[in-house]
């Protein structure tokens, strides 16, 4: 450490129960006194330390001030620490100091607030934030967890350095010394093979995943053994009927390091996970490791692991099978988690918070994160009547994307809709029943597991060239999110419309001028979404909901998120609606489902009250404060009609969404008997 940089280390961790968080503030903390690098620093603490349980010399810690936990470290720290740059490694820091760095490990309080108390999730929803514009470097644990944070807090993702966990810890472990672990296996059942997992009671830690899968597991003769947590993570009815599932309670990491040795695997089906420390113990231990395919876990494992979705119980049952049938998968699994760990070392990552306190500007590239396979893709557009504008749209599409999409479906009612994109590679041609819902559903059908990620375009969208792929990294690492939309930086559809030549240029030109952004909940926009398939299961757009691009995105989107999910927008993906009217519904069409359907989906529960009273008032301003003055491109005075007609319908009583569509068809027989009186006038 330069003699020009005096430091404090935030030594609040020696006051907490070991965790993954508090293991490596410990680890860094011991790796840099191993490299000389504490001494002109001291490690500041509360009083009543229990330091005796890490690993570190006392010489360098100093207990000081009257208060403990957050008060202490908010009141006292700043105070004790002035003069000093200050290292906090354990997700929080004063927010009273500006010269100090910090490590927030992950994103789980606002991708998985479910899985902390509402006091807990107030402190860091508000504290955060703050620390993140105030500290002069923010670090975190993963390329993933940095990807997280930047969605969420005011940093920019290319500030966040990454200093990842180590392995060197989990070698000085010592199953000679074990002492629960050694009876638990000789009362086990005949000495049966089991898959080994780390308790707790955050549910995004998804253990309930394994108590599903436990019947089919337990068919193959397989076991599961739990370690830590404690019973209450698990209802005891559910327990009672999995007579393979044992509870070990919290042990010794020595009897960890025996029961890894000896399991088939370890089980990580985490939701989200800012590293995933049990990870790189198991691979350190020789063991192998099936692990969830989403968040920091594929960086974390490589090739070295078998990945899953947290998901689907069936995958993670049929990787057990394989490991249980296959000593050669094991033994290929063990060898390559052993260079896989060597990734990950306390050393490098302590090499690195000594060049961060130097300079706190400075790159510390540790290591890169491999390739992650990204999720498998698939993109419908619904058209009619339109053929020229889907074919340059499509073709756009395919030619520019950075991740190609494995199947694109253009869903029409008539097969000359497609026109040349018929013999398109790549591209499927459906045809089915008219209206938008009725043709994405269409295709819906016809993916059939083709797809992880299905991406709805209009046809007269212009999607920018990292759209699927900036979707695909979300829904990769936010297990939760079920729906997404991305930012539209010019639409059409306000307007006299946007042709095709000039939407490309302007999104090259917004190419270089977005900002990062991330807001959630948000509903997604019709022209640009996509969701995750597992979470679409049987659900299907309304078909009640007839006309094109009115509500029926927001009423599918509801209908996903009643299970739980998250519906999020990012700038990130973006792209032009070109809103194109010909093929455009009549005013009189529009005004009454403005009306119609925004009721008839608050009966369903998929839109509130609130919303319903927002969308009716704000259409209907618009409509009637416009009809003498009407924009040339929209047709006021038929909104208005609609609106009227809907009104009078929704006091009788009736709400049939699908009225619309013979409206329409009134309106177009008086429109043509009109037409002829005045033709023989």
């Amino acid at each position: 450490m330069s003699s020009a940089v005096s430091v404090a280390i935030n030594g609040r961790f020696l006051t907490q129960s070991i965790t993954g968080v508090q293991r490596y503030a410990n680890n860094v903390v011991v790796a840099m006194e191993a490299q000389s690098a504490l001494q002109e620093t001291i490690i500041l603490s509360p009083k009543r330390t229990s330091a005796d349980n890490f690993k570190l010399d006392r010489q360098h810690v100093v207990e000081a001030g009257r208060l403990a936990g957050h008060a202490w470290e908010q009141i006292e720290l700043p105070y004790l620490s002035r003069g000093r740059r200050l290292l906090n490694l354990c997700n929080t820091a004063p927010a009273a100091k500006s010269d100090q760095i910090i490590c927030i490990h992950d994103a789980n309080i606002f991708g998985a607030p479910e899985s902390y108390s509402a006091a807990f999730r107030a402190l860091y929803h508000n504290l955060q934030p703050i620390l993140a514009r105030r500290s002069v470097r923010v670090a975190t644990v993963s390329y993933a967890a940095a990807r997280q944070l930047a969605r969420h807090l005011p940093v920019a993702l290319g500030d966040i350095a990454v200093l990842p966990n180590g392995h060197e810890h989990a070698l000085s472990w010592n199953p000679s010394l074990a002492k629960v672990a050694p009876q638990l296996l000789a009362s086990q059942r005949s000495g049966r093979p089991f898959v080994l997992a780390l308790g707790s009671r955050a549910r995004h830690k998804n253990l309930a995943l394994l108590i599903d899968a436990a019947p089919d597991l337990d068919a193959l003769g397989i076991d599961v053994i739990v370690v830590g947590g404690g019973d209450g993570i698990f209802a005891t009815e559910a327990l009672q009927q999995r007579p393979n599932v044992r509870l070990a309670g919290r042990v010794s990491d020595d009897d960890l390091a025996y029961l890894l040795e000896q399991a088939l695997c370890l089980a990580f089906p985490s939701l989200t996970e800012g590293f995933g420390l049990p990870i790189v113990e198991a691979m350190a231990r020789g063991c192998p490791v099936i692990a969830s395919n989403c968040a920091s876990m594929p960086e974390v494992c490589g090739d070295a692991a078998l990945l899953a979705s947290p998901f689907e119980p069936g995958e993670w049952v049929q990787h057990a099978r394989s490991l249980r049938d296959s000593a050669g998968l094991r033994s290929e699994l063990v060898g390559r988690g052993l260079e896989q760990v060597f990734r990950f070392s306390w050393k490098n990552t302590a090499a690195g918070y000594r060049e961060l306190l130097e300079r706190p500007s400075a790159d510390v590239a540790i290591y890169r994160p491999p390739d992650s396979q990204k999720p498998r893709v698939a993109v419908v557009v619904a058209t009619r009547g339109r053929p020229r504008m889907v074919e340059a749209t499509v073709r756009h599409l395919l030619a520019s994307q950075t991740l190609k999409p494995g199947i694109v479906i253009i869903s029409c009612v008539d097969i000359g809709d497609a026109g040349d994109l018929i013999s398109c590679p790549g591209v499927t041609v459906l045809t089915g029943p008219a209206g938008l819902a009725a043709q994405r559903n269409t295709a819906l059908a016809r993916l059939a597991g083709a797809a992880e990620v299905v991406v709805f375009f209009d046809d007269d969208f212009v999607a920018d060239k990292n759209w699927l792929a900036s979707a695909a990294q979300v829904f990769r690492d936010e297990s939760r999110v079920v729906g997404f939309t991305g930012n539209v930086v010019a639409d059409g559809i306000k307007g006299p419309g946007i042709a095709f030549d000039e939407a490309v240029r302007l999104v090259e030109c917004a190419e270089n001028n977005h900002s990062p952004g991330w807001t959630e909940p948000y509903s997604p926009y019709g022209c640009n979404m996509a969701f995750r398939v597992s979470a679409i299961g049987h659900i299907r757009f309304d078909e009640r909901l007839v006309l094109y691009g009115w509500l029926e995105d927001r009423d599918f989107a509801a209908a996903v998120t009643k299970e739980g999910g998250r519906l999020v927008k990012s700038v990130l993906a973006y792209g032009v609606h070109m809103g194109v009217k010909s093929g455009r519904v009549s005013g009189e069409r529009l005004g009454y489902s403005q009306i119609i359907n925004p009721i008839y989906m608050m009966g369903k529960g998929t839109m509130t009250f609130a919303k319903v009273v927002n969308h009716i008032l704000g259409n209907t301003m618009s409509n009637f404060g416009r009809v003498a003055w009407p924009e040339p491109f929209i047709d006021r005075k038929g909104r208005a009609r609609g609106n009227l007609l809907a009104m009078a319908d929704a006091l009788r009583g009736r709400l049939e969404p699908e009225r619309a569509a013979a409206i329409a068809t009134r309106s177009t027989v008086i429109q043509t008997v009109r037409s002829r009186i005045h033709d023989d006038v």
